[in-house]
């Protein structure tokens, strides 16, 4: 039986610097959030801190799937939704392991879905400005103008489109095929807020404040970029022709 109606899914590789601290972060909250870790076969020793915690503390609200080697970013969710999906939870959260999404705003995107209607809430950096802290400027205006560029290509309306803090309502993972989803990288956080834009999903951004890994190495590439920049072409292209599934009603 679960303990709570939420699920953060927190992919890791080599975060034994923050995973034990996000995940004490999260279970400090007021509001019980649930969390599920899904690391990538870590040389580091992150998922042995995991099962540590869940042993000696956490046994029926931390969740551990391990994988053998990098998968890629989005066939991690996709795993984890599954997962959330088949263990009944209602509101499903994607958030990083090294606080760059800060764990007190999780109850504010679980409001945004719970008390005011939208299917998915994002975690936005951009839409009450910049709302960066501590990254070199290069990357904040690559981000930036990621989101500009996806949003001038698509028409999808969402100032932040790379975001990768949010909260899917169930529904939303249940109507959109998983397995139909596309890209790995980080693409794929563009391809699923515009998957259930073009189905009908009500979206909410939530203003956050992003701050740059203090402990860790970052993840990001060149060719993380890169796929997110020629996947918006493709995206475009689905946007005319692909076929998408019917809103769901309401239950």
């Amino acid at each position: 039986m679960n303990t709570s109606d939420c699920i953060v899914i927190i992919p890791t590789y080599n975060e034994k610097e923050n995973i034990e601290k996000i995940v004490r972060a999260v279970m400090g909250l007021e509001k019980a959030f649930n969390i599920l870790v899904i690391d990538d076969g870590s040389p580091d020793g992150t998922a042995a801190i995991v099962k540590r915690l869940m042993a000696d503390e956490f046994a029926d609200r931390l969740f551990l799937i391990e994988r053998t080697g990098k998968l890629g970013l989005g066939t991690a969710y996709i795993a984890g939704f599954k997962w959330a999906l088949a263990h009944g939870y209602d509101y499903i959260f994607e958030m990083d392991a090294d606080f760059s999404h800060d764990p007190n705003d999780l109850p504010r995107l679980y409001a945004a879905c719970h008390d005011e209607g939208a299917d998915v809430a994002i975690g936005s950096r951009y839409v009450s400005g910049v709302n960066v802290v501590n990254w070199p400027m290069g990357r904040v205006l690559m981000s930036y103008f990621a989101s500009k560029y996806v949003r001038m290509v698509t028409g999808f309306n969402v100032h932040d489109t790379t975001a990768g803090f949010k909260c899917y309502r169930r529904r939303v993972l249940e109507t959109i095929p998983l397995d139909k989803i596309r890209f790995k990288g980080y693409a794929f956080q563009i391809e699923m807020k515009f998957t259930a834009y073009k189905i009908g999903f009500k979206i909410k951004e939530v203003p956050v404040i992003f701050v740059n890994r203090r402990e860790g190495t970052s993840k990001m590439s060149g060719g993380i970029f890169g796929e997110a920049f020629f996947g918006v072409m493709r995206l475009r292209w689905d946007g005319w022709f692909r076929k998408y599934p019917a809103l769901p009603k309401e239950a």
